[in-house]
C-alpha cells in the first residue's frame, strides 16, 4: 500500500489531465477534487462560487481532500487554491506525495483564457489577476515534497517525472 500522489498548482496547469493518466498507467485510482465537490453539491464551481460563496466552497473542499486522504493508492488533482489551506496541507504534507507542478502566468493564462468554469478568473484583466494569485500561492506551493516545471515539456515527459518520483517512495 502506498501513499496518495498528490498534484498540486495553478489551475490550467494540468493536474486533472496528467493525473489521469498517471493513474491508469499505474493502475490505481484517480481522484479530482473540485468533479466531487460538483457531483456531491450538483452544481459546477463557478455556480457553487456565485450562489454560496467562496467560503462555503473552500468549506467543501478542505472536507472532500480530508476525506479523500484516508485512501490509499490514489492520485489526487486538488484545486488551484486548496494546498493555501492549512489542514489541507498538513493532511496532505502527513499523508501523500506532493508534487508541484508549475508553469509561468503567461502560458496558463493562454490555457484559461477562454474557460468559463474558473470562478476567480471572471474579471477582464485575467493576466493580471492570474499574476496575483501566482504571487501569493507560490510561496505556500514550494512547501510541497516536489516540483516539476512544465514549460516545454511534453505530457509523456511530465507524466514520466511524476511516475519516477512516486515509484522512489
Amino acid at each position: 500500500m502506498k501513499k496518495n500522489l498528490v498534484l498540486l498548482g495553478m489551475m490550467g496547469v494540468g493536474k486533472t489531465t496528467l493525473g489521469k493518466i498517471v493513474a491508469e498507467k499505474q493502475k490505481i485510482n484517480f481522484v479530482d477534487i473540485d468533479l466531487n465537490i460538483e457531483k456531491k453539491n450538483s452544481m459546477k464551481i463557478k455556480d457553487i462560487f456565485e450562489k454560496k460563496g467562496e467560503d462555503f466552497f473552500r468549506s467543501e473542499e478542505q472536507k472532500e481532500v480530508v476525506e479523500s486522504m484516508k485512501k490509499n493508492d490514489c492520485v489526487i488533482a486538488l484545486g488551484g487554491g486548496a494546498f493555501i489551506n492549512k489542514t489541507i496541507r498538513e493532511s496532505v504534507l502527513k499523508n501523500g506525495i506532493s508534487i508541484w507542478l508549475d508553469v509561468d502566468v503567461n502560458t496558463l493564462n493562454k490555457r484559461v483564457r477562454w474557460n468559463k468554469k474558473r470562478p476567480l478568473l471572471n474579471e477582464k484583466n485575467n493576466l493580471k489577476k492570474l499574476n496575483e494569485l501566482y504571487s501569493k500561492r507560490k510561496k505556500i506551493y514550494k512547501l510541497s515534497n516536489y516540483k516539476i516545471v512544465c514549460k516545454n515539456r511534453s505530457k509523456k515527459d511530465i507524466v514520466e517525472e511524476i511516475i519516477s518520483i512516486y515509484e522512489k517512495h
